[in-house]
């Protein structure tokens, strides 16, 4: 009853300072960037050793420098996430723009469904809000739900404004069913590590071995909808655009974990174009794959 009360008030604080415009917020997030970096290095020997396995071609002077700009940009990202539950649909719109979503949207004129990748880059919170308000179809983040109850419901309105309808993970294919015959948009986040038993693929993403979900995949080739990478692109602080990408328009016609391997190189190229606006504090190669995941022989069969 105490830790309820307690996230009730802390869901009033916050909901009460994301009242603040964006750009007092700001001034926040600067003095946030400070605290997290410098007082308390929050995650910092997560970060620098995520940096210096993935671009190992960066000098540490390079890698520091970076490491700098990620921790003011996710300063900047908490608050602008803290701003949801009060942004309007004007100022989502005018601070986050679609491109070529064109195609996108002739196949939802059609009645036909989309699949959606996407990851932890640039501010995604916002994109969710954004796919809401830019395409004629029911929209579905899949999102792993928060381990506080109290929260994770605050956080599921917040994120289901604009006439987004969130699935839990294990409830995917349960949404896919009941939204069957209407055009709808299904998208997923597809960087972190699974759990262990989650069914992933291990490869090679930024220089470490890696698992990758492979969901969007099985997904696809069960359902025969097109893939779209939303891309997105930091244009300044607090503006965003995201490129609506094809993918893969046919995933029946493609060979097992082609998709995967598709938007896992294209999500590194991103990382590798613009390193800063990724999430680096998270765990994500906290497991490693053992003999019998075929990574290993496959490794081993490379080097023959």
């Amino acid at each position: 009853m105490i830790k309820k009360g307690i996230s009730y008030l802390g869901i009033f604080f916050l909901s009460a300072l994301s009242l603040f415009p964006l750009s007092v917020l700001y001034i926040l997030a600067d003095g946030a960037y400070l605290l997290l970096y410098f007082v308390f290095g929050y995650r910092r020997k997560v970060v620098r050793e995520n940096l210096l396995n993935a671009l190992p071609d960066k000098t540490l002077e390079e890698i520091v420098a970076i490491e700098k700009r990620y921790y003011h940009y996710l300063a900047s990202l908490i608050f602008e996430i803290l701003k949801m539950s009060s942004i309007s649909k004007k100022e989502i719109e005018k601070r986050f723009v679609f491109k070529n979503k064109e195609q996108v949207q002739a196949y939802l004129n059609r009645g036909e469904s989309i699949l959606v990748c996407s990851a932890h880059y640039g501010n995604w919170e916002w994109g969710t809000l954004g796919i809401g308000l830019n395409f004629t179809a029911d929209h579905y983040p899949i999102y792993k739900p928060l381990s506080n109850p109290t929260f994770d419901n605050w956080f599921k309105k917040v994120r289901s404004r604009f006439g987004n309808k969130l699935i839990a993970m294990r409830q995917t294919m349960r949404a896919l069913q009941a939204s069957k015959g209407k055009p709808s948009i299904f998208s997923f986040g597809n960087d972190q590590a699974p759990s262990k038993d989650e069914s992933h693929y291990w490869t090679t993403f930024l220089h470490q071995p890696s698992s990758v979900q492979l969901g969007i995949e099985k997904i696809a080739k069960r359902t025969g909808q097109p893939i779209f990478y939303f891309k997105i692109d930091v244009l300044k602080r607090g503006f965003y655009s995201v490129d609506c990408v094809p993918l893969c328009l046919n995933p029946s016609e493609t060979a097992e974990f082609e998709i995967t391997e598709l938007h896992t190189r294209f999500l590194e190229k991103m990382i590798k174009d613009k390193p800063e606006y990724w999430l680096w504090s998270h765990k994500r190669w906290k497991y490693k794959p053992k003999t019998g995941t075929g990574f290993i022989e496959n490794e081993m069969l490379k080097r023959a």
